[in-house]
């Protein structure tokens, strides 16, 4: 059996569907979908000889047929060490997750690799999406090699390379004087008249799925253990709420232990909802007002899925902070001059609020911390 996907299930109000239903939210509340599975009996060392791509995982993945895989060769990206980093700056025990060598130069290959696949299999010949940069170039690169229609829907002040590589792919790419939200905005309002199926984050149940892998790679490259903590730049957050899904199953499963590392949602001073709410103790989070951030990934003033961003960094016994720009850009010199990766601003980010977070005592120096450098610093030149 190719895939164990049993159901979805709202994550809001525990609804459940059946699998092969083309289904965007949850019918009864809106809320996010996720997929469920049948975890039992699966072996994890029998993973270890297959190809290091999201789709060694793929009991575990939606798409039921191995010929409907739509793939890059995305995931299995490196877990590196960062003695030099860490040396200087106090830490003992400092990783980064690069995941700039994915195609397309970032971890969005991940989620729409899993939502293209998907979308194939359910029968959709078109897709579209707002984006803030690179999940419209992963969503037009896994289009393209599935042969669908791909439209997306970027503000206009996105740097010129984001809209290019698009464009390069075969995409059509409408620039709008708005913010990403604004954008969804318009990609709702024309779904059902031009048929297309929204791939927005988590406006349907399998970006995650492409996500939460990144978890199942942590775990297995660190002895199937996780870390004391994870620093995760968040816009929409699924990378977040993907891992954290992805520690449960694997626990379910026997394959790790109930130890979680605390996760930090890091957001930029100018554009900071998340933080914002989980200071105020709510449980979903206000539109930023006049969001900014040179960092276009980080510039998402209300996730739709806030209120499981929120939820699962509670229950870790994280927290949400915020950097400025400049602290950013300072974090993403640090990092290349002392590590050779030309991380993107939501890479700097984390370096960013990790040296924060140490000074305030919320990290110790002795601890295990991940750090997720999500693209590379080239889409930004």
């Amino acid at each position: 059996m190719f895939s164990r996907f049993a159901h979805l299930v709202c994550t809001r109000c525990g609804a459940t569907y059946e699998r092969d239903r083309k289904m965007n939210v949850c019918a009864q509340c809106g809320g996010a979908l996720f997929p469920r599975y049948h975890l039992h009996a699966l072996d994890r060392d029998a993973v270890a000889g297959r190809a290091r791509t999201i789709w060694r995982w793929h009991e575990l993945m939606p798409v039921e047929e191995k010929e409907n895989v739509v793939t890059l060769g995305e995931g299995g990206t490196p877990l590196l060490r960062a003695d030099r980093l860490g040396a200087r700056f106090g830490f003992r025990d400092l990783w980064i997750k690069d995941e700039s060598g994915n195609p397309t130069g970032s971890f969005k290959a991940r989620g729409l690799s899993a939502a293209v696949s998907k979308a194939k299999e359910l029968g959709h010949s078109k897709i579209a999406l707002p984006t803030a940069g690179n999940a419209g170039g992963a969503a037009a690169a896994y289009a393209a090699k599935a042969g669908m229609e791909c439209h997306v829907f970027m503000p206009a002040d996105t740097p010129p390379v984001f809209r290019v590589e698009c464009e390069r792919y075969g995409a059509k790419v409408t620039l709008v004087d708005g913010l990403i939200d604004d954008c969804g905005r318009m990609v709702a309002a024309n779904a059902a008249k031009e048929g297309w199926h929204d791939v927005s984050t988590l406006k349907e149940p399998f970006r995650v799925e492409g996500k939460k892998t990144m978890g199942y790679e942590l775990a297995e490259d660190l002895g199937w253990t996780l870390p004391d903590a994870v620093l995760y730049p968040t816009g929409g957050g699924t990378g977040l709420i993907g891992m954290w899904k992805a520690f449960d199953e694997m626990e379910e499963l026997g394959w790790i232990d109930a130890k979680r590392p605390r996760m930090f949602a890091i957001q930029a001073e100018g554009c900071a909802p998340i933080p914002k709410a989980f200071a105020e103790g709510k449980d979903v989070s206000e539109k930023f007002p006049n969001a900014h951030t040179y960092a276009s990934g980080l510039r998402v003033p209300k996730a739709f899925a806030d209120y499981l961003i929120l939820k699962d960094v509670r229950a870790s016994g994280g927290s949400a902070v915020t950097v400025t720009d400049d602290e950013m850009r300072r974090a993403c010199d640090e990092i290349g001059a002392n590590e050779g990766l030309f991380v993107a601003p939501e890479g700097g980010a984390v370096w960013a609020a990790a040296k924060n977070l140490l000074a305030q005592r919320l990290l110790g120096e002795d601890e295990r911390i991940v750090l997720f450098n999500t693209g590379s610093g080239f889409k930004y030149l």
